[in-house]
């Protein structure tokens, strides 16, 4: 991070990172939409996918209170942990990247100049329970109810010891920069573990008369009791680049 994107922004534990391509060398501008191809946003997903943590190295031409003074600081390794495409302040489609530090470093504030660097195994404690905290929520349990646990892409109900599993999706994501919501049904889907992740990484997408769209055919089944807020459909699409 050395200041080459207008959009970046760095909170020291997590930053939202500009992929790869399409800005003027000189003025440092977009000038021509991102792709998911190109070399290193293509690296970034396979990351992400793959659990592989990324090296974070801070430039003093950074805007950030964690960049250094001069030259360049490694910042440790951070988790590549969301990824979709958004309109940049210049115009053009850019490439968004959520990172999540993990330890091994230091991240260090100019302006205070104390060291926030904590522990991995720390960071993945508190990972952990605010995720079980979302996926246990009295509306996201309903909602597994209403659908008996069968997956509302392909109707499956995954067996197990002592009944069935399902996972609650979020349509439009709860964390930063998304600000989903939590508390309603409307943005929440009863989906198996596979189409779970397939939906969040953007595989698949969902029109808004339900048909599936991407690599995932047929329709979404809803239960008439089930109603959902269209405009987070048209969310995940324009995130993913469905639109």
């Amino acid at each position: 991070m050395s200041g080459g994107y207008e959009d970046d922004e760095d909170l020291g534990y997590e930053s939202v990172y500009t992929g790869a391509g399409g800005s003027d060398p000189n003025t440092r501008l977009q000038v021509a939409d991102q792709t998911w191809t190109a070399a290193g946003n293509a690296g970034l997903l396979k990351s992400m996918d793959l659990g592989l943590p990324v090296r974070d190295i801070r430039g003093h031409t950074h805007k950030s209170p964690y960049s250094p003074k001069t030259g360049y600081t490694y910042s440790g390794l951070y988790n590549v942990v969301d990824a979709w495409e958004e309109v940049g302040q210049s115009g053009f489609k850019i490439c968004r990247f959520m990172l999540i530090y993990i330890g091994t470093g230091k991240i260090v504030s100019n302006q205070s100049e104390v060291d926030i660097s904590i522990g991995q195994a720390e960071v993945r404690r508190v990972g952990t329970s605010i995720l079980r905290l979302v996926r246990d929520t009295n509306v996201a349990v309903e909602i597994k109810k209403l659908y008996h646990n069968q997956c509302q892409v392909c109707s499956t109900a995954v067996p197990t010891k002592n009944g069935t599993y399902s996972e609650a999706a979020h349509i439009k994501p709860l964390d930063r920069p998304h600000e989903g919501a939590d508390h309603t049904s409307n943005n929440i889907l009863c989906l198996c573990p596979n189409h779970h992740i397939m939906f969040d990484r953007g595989s698949f997408s969902i029109a808004d008369n339900f048909t599936l769209l991407g690599c995932v055919a047929g329709k979404l089944l809803i239960n008439r009791r089930h109603t959902i807020d269209i405009e987070n459909f048209q969310y995940h699409r324009k995130c993913h680049g469905f639109n």
